[in-house]
């Protein structure tokens, strides 16, 4: 197993940690700074990933896989954890999530007939853009702050527009693998 491919492991087993601290009170007064440090260290553990891969040529089907999956798991778990503070709205998280399932059994189609659908332009355009609106969410959250709490509800609008669209370009770039799977 490579670094970057490590690093995508490490992305999935921080998740139960943010999820944990999300919905409890476990760490005292630091919860919410704690939760926010999590998210982003998460979060950065994308990008290193991604650039070592590309970096040094250390692709494999496995990051290829394991990393959209990394990132699903993370802004999901992060997203409908914060509709219970009322951070974010329960319509824009059902979007989120019907996006990326429908992507993942797109992708399940495509594997079956043997092919990879790698993550495109528009969905690390999507996931920079959901990760962004969750830290300042969490961040204008942990300040009370609620110029921030304004900003960030409109980057996850944003993030949803982002979302809705790359999800229609994966279903237009492979619309054959509907008409052609077995």
């Amino acid at each position: 197993m490579n670094t970057p491919n490590k690093l995508t492991v490490a992305r999935m087993i921080l998740v139960p940690f943010l999820v944990v601290f999300l919905l409890t009170g476990w760490g005292g007064e630091a919860n919410r700074w704690i939760c926010l440090a999590i998210f982003v260290a998460a979060s950065v553990t994308d990008w290193f990933d991604g650039h070592l891969a590309r970096k040094y040529n250390l692709i494999t089907n496995f990051g290829k896989f394991m990393d959209p999956l990394a990132d699903k798991l993370l802004v999901i778990s992060a997203l409908i954890c914060m509709i219970e503070s009322n951070l974010v709205a329960g319509w824009m998280v059902i979007i989120i999530v019907a996006r990326e399932l429908t992507v993942s059994i797109l992708r399940a189609i495509a594997a079956a007939d043997g092919k990879v659908i790698a993550a495109s332009g528009g969905g690390k355009i999507k996931t920079i853009s959901q990760m962004i609106a969750i830290i300042v969410l969490l961040l204008g959250a942990n300040l009370n702050n609620n110029l921030l709490l304004q900003i960030g509800t409109i980057f996850i609008l944003i993030a949803t527009f982002f979302t809705l669209y790359s999800g229609i370009d994966y279903l237009y770039k492979n619309k054959d693998l509907f008409m052609n799977s077995k």
